[in-house]
């Protein structure tokens, strides 16, 4: 149990918990100094409404945790992101909701109890049920939420019990006057703490959404830690429960979770400063309202009713919230249709409780203890994948759902610096001929990978070699001080580099030296490390000499020279099992860097350049095709189509033959474009996923 993982829930139980319990002490307090005649009012109305506020909450969780359960994999990951972010909206409104009424809530709920007993017992339960409800909803929604993103253990419910049972406390012993607390600067303390917690609840609920391709940017990895630190060391995992922030986290989590606490923070700090005192008839005081605004805050035809049925209302808060619940539960596609069983990995086995299996769908509940973070797979005889977990952390639990044919059938468990571990093979037998196959993806190993990146290998030197000629080709511009042709021949070059294929600085600090930005260096385009190509381009379109260019282009072609001699090594492109990745992150580059004007130094060549990077997409993805029909026959063709929509797209940029910077181009020509390159990277991204290399332990 990772401890650490219970402390966001510890502080969202504990003050959510003491927030609703204030609300209730208020209630409690203002019916001890009300009387109807002589006699005192009864709390059991209060208590009534709490009851059936709490069965409301619990009903809502078990819904959720039912409804999401026998979903798919993608459909969990989309509805839990969804409930992330909702969650987070919720709970920012709250903050800054008590941030403003804080001092005059006991008054309002005072006057609320007040109008409930002029009516009878069951409004006032009514009340009770309606002050307590809304908070026991955002809390039981946020913390569902919370305990999602720290992983399904033990700990964050401990934490959010732990949390709860100390609001409960404080509740008591302000309620009997045995404990003064000062309740604005500890509401206020808590509020910043809970906003970090939030934004981190958001990061993980985007990072859902992505998972579930409701939201693009998967693959737009900001940083990724796991490859340099533990994921399992106490420090880690100290900071990854108390944040919710993940040691890999995509370009959009990263920004959502930054731009989140720069708005939300610095607006709380502002929304707790003394307001600008109000001129005197501005300040009109609650009473001097009309006497019909009192009647619409009065109790209403309804709240008549149920005064004079107090029973009838304590049975409707109780029972009707619980058989809602069970009713919807019941009708959820469960039983026949699929089944939950729960596996186990530890340090020595893999699913070794995984004895029997029917066929159709059916969910397995992976619970890791064996301390190591890794990979689930299920595999058939084949050893196609059927079902897998690409990331389970220790300590937690994961589901993974597969349909199940005839044949056999094996847990595979590649756990972080384990050898591989297997399950006992398991039969399959009756399924019906209508049953649906199961959806198998055959894993690609380094060997298959190995021709098609020997073969894009080949293609790249060549386009290095034409590159060497193009740098050639603008020294000789630059030694005649022929700016104009060394323009058009920096095109060429630049066209060729991006028809090599090198995406996001995959050929490392070399690929950098050819093709880099002044982005965080000192100097910025006057930096001594800013070389290369847009180096290059930066000094022809902003006045520099032939004689200043002339030392940017010996180096250039000294740096291309460099990569053209490591083409091969793993550092560059030998690596087989980067191929894949580059056929969705070349135009992915194209999209972060060329159309968003990025890297423009000056030339304006956005369109140019994309059109340079789907030549080599279509070279990539036609190398990859033969291993891509087999596992999802119906993607080379519809990327096809995609690449010549966008083909199309880009040459209507042009004029007379001539490419026209974005500045220039017509809008709709433009978002034509845009539209046709998103379209096209959603089709892609699933190649890495389809020619995934297994890990090896």
């Amino acid at each position: 149990m990772t401890w650490a993982e219970a402390v966001p829930n510890l502080l969202i139980g504990l003050r959510e918990g003491l927030e609703a319990g204030l609300v209730v002490s208020i209630l409690l307090a203002a019916l001890r100094k009300t009387t109807v005649g002589e006699q005192r009012v009864s709390t059991a109305p209060v208590w009534l409404g709490v009851l059936g506020a709490v069965m409301v909450a619990g009903s809502f969780a078990a819904v959720l945790t039912f409804s999401t359960s026998v979903l798919s994999s993608a459909a969990q990951e989309a509805v839990g992101g969804l409930l992330s972010v909702l969650a987070v909206g919720l709970v920012t409104a709250m903050v800054f909701w008590m941030r403003r009424t804080a001092s005059g809530l006991a008054a309002q709920l005072r006057g609320e109890v007040e109008r409930a007993v002029s009516v009878g017992t069951g409004a006032l339960a009514v009340t009770a049920f309606l002050a307590v409800g809304r908070e026991g909803l955002e809390t039981t929604l946020f913390l569902w939420t919370a305990a999602k993103a720290s992983g399904s253990t033990l700990a964050p419910l401990v934490g959010a019990g732990l949390g709860l049972a100390a609001a409960t406390v404080l509740c008591w012993l302000l309620y009997r006057q045995a404990l003064r607390l000062n309740l604005g600067v500890f509401f206020s303390r808590t509020a910043l703490a809970l906003v970090v917690i939030a934004a981190g609840v958001l990061a993980y609920g985007l990072g859902d959404l992505q998972d579930a391709e409701w939201l693009p940017g998967y693959h737009w990895v900001a940083f990724d830690l796991t490859a340099h630190i533990d994921p399992n060391s106490w420090w880690v995992s100290i900071m990854t429960g108390v944040t919710e922030l993940a040691p890999r986290l995509t370009m959009l989590q990263i920004v959502a979770w930054a731009v989140y606490l720069a708005v939300v923070v610095p607006a709380f700090v502002r929304a707790g400063r003394p307001a600008t005192a109000q001129a005197p008839d501005a300040q009109a005081p609650a009473t001097s309202e009309s006497p019909a605004a009192d009647e619409e805050r009065g109790p209403g035809r309804w709240e008549r009713l149920l005064g004079r049925r107090p029973w009838a209302v304590a049975a409707v808060l109780v029972v009707v919230p619980a058989l809602a619940a069970a009713t919807t539960i019941s009708m959820l596609p469960s039983g026949a249709a699929s089944s939950t069983q729960t596996v186990t990995v530890t340090q020595t086995t893999c699913a070794k409780d995984w004895t029997s299996a029917h066929a159709g769908t059916q969910t397995f509940e992976v619970e890791n203890k064996s301390g190591k973070a890794g990979e689930i797979n299920l595999v058939n005889s084949a050893g196609a994948v059927v079902g897998e977990i690409e990331t389970i952390g220790p300590a937690t639990t994961a589901e993974m759902t597969a349909t199940l044919g005839n044949g056999s059938y094996t847990i595979k468990c590649l756990m972080s610096g384990q050898p591989e571990l297997s399950s006992a093979t398991v039969q399959v037998s009756g399924a019906g001929s209508q049953q649906a196959a199961p959806a198998a993806v055959a894993p690609v190993t380094v060997q298959q990978l190995t021709g098609p990146n020997n073969a894009y290998q080949a293609y790249a030197a060549g386009g290095l070699t034409q590159l060497s000629g193009a740098v050639a080709a603008i020294g000789a511009d630059l030694r005649r001080s022929d700016l104009a042709a060394a323009k058009n021949d920096w095109l060429t070059a630049q066209l060729d580099w991006e028809r090599v294929g090198a995406s996001y600085d995959s050929f490392g600090d070399a690929g950098t030296a050819v093709d880099g930005l002044p982005d965080g260096l000192p100097g910025g385009v006057q930096d001594k490390d800013f070389t290369g190509l847009h180096r290059l381009e930066y000094g022809l379109w902003h006045g520099q000499s032939a004689a200043q260019l002339m030392p940017v282009v010996d180096k250039l072609s000294t740096d291309i020279a460099t990569v053209r001699k490591n083409l091969g090594s793993d550092d560059l492109a030998g690596d087989p099992t980067n191929l894949p990745i580059r056929a969705h992150e070349i135009l992915e580059d194209a999209m972060r860097d060329h159309l968003s004007g990025i890297d423009d130094q000056g030339a304006g060549a956005a369109y140019p350049e994309t059109y340079a990077d789907l030549q080599v997409t279509r070279t990539v993805l036609g190398e990859l095709s033969g291993l891509l029909t087999t596992r999802a026959p119906a993607l080379i063709p519809t990327a096809n189509q995609q690449m010549d929509t966008l083909q199309s797209a880009l040459l209507a940029t042009r004029t007379g033959g001539q490419w026209r910077s974005p500045e220039q181009t017509p809008l709709a020509a433009r978002q034509s474009v845009n539209a046709a390159v998103g379209a096209l990277l959603e089709t892609l991204d699933q190649v890495p996923d389809l020619l995934e290399v297994p890990p090896t332990h």
